[in-house]
């Protein structure tokens, strides 16, 4: 019998867990910032086609290696599908002007927003960077990798072209 209580409380638990997860899948209306200091919503990024997110800091040596390698293929990936890529810095107000000078540099492309609070990073459930996730033209996660090994960029891609529009 109290085998039986057990497994229903943690088969409880676990759909509770689920729940829980699902609400975490879209985009939280959570504010970043430009690099022009302006605040926007996290839940108007996808701009109604698929959204990477690439979580990053300007310390974090695989996050450098990441966007640098979706730098070199973003064009052929643009020619391909219609999608929105935007940078997230989690360096926090201290290190936050460095972000602008340091991704210019470095000739990315792509959206830059800060996340100075780290509040976007907490509701995301982003332990570690470089984090990246994959959100549907409605806003829904439906990817998501942590950590960055050469090559990850092309599953990134494989994924991308299952949700966005071909061109």
């Amino acid at each position: 019998m109290k085998q039986l209580i057990i497994i229903t409380i943690l088969i409880g638990l676990v759909s509770t867990m689920g729940i829980a997860q699902q609400k975490k899948s879209d985009l939280p209306n959570i504010n970043v910032k430009t690099l022009e200091g302006k605040w926007i919503s996290a839940k108007t990024l996808a701009k109604g086609k698929p959204l990477v997110v690439s979580f990053w800091a300007t310390w974090c040596k695989p996050c450098i290696k990441e966007l640098n390698a979706v730098r070199d293929v973003l064009p052929d990936w643009e020619d391909e599908v219609s999608f929105h890529h935007v940078a997230i810095s989690i360096d926090d107000s201290r290190s936050e002007n460095r972000v602008a000078p340091f991704a210019k540099a470095r000739a990315w492309e792509y959206e830059i927003l800060l996340d100075p609070n780290s509040e976007l990073k907490r509701a995301l459930n982003v332990a570690n960077v470089p984090h990246t996730f994959l959100f549907d033209a409605s806003g829904k996660m439906v990817w998501q990798h942590s950590g960055y090994a050469e090559g990850d960029e092309e599953e990134l891609f494989e994924k991308l072209l299952l949700y966005a529009s071909k061109k």
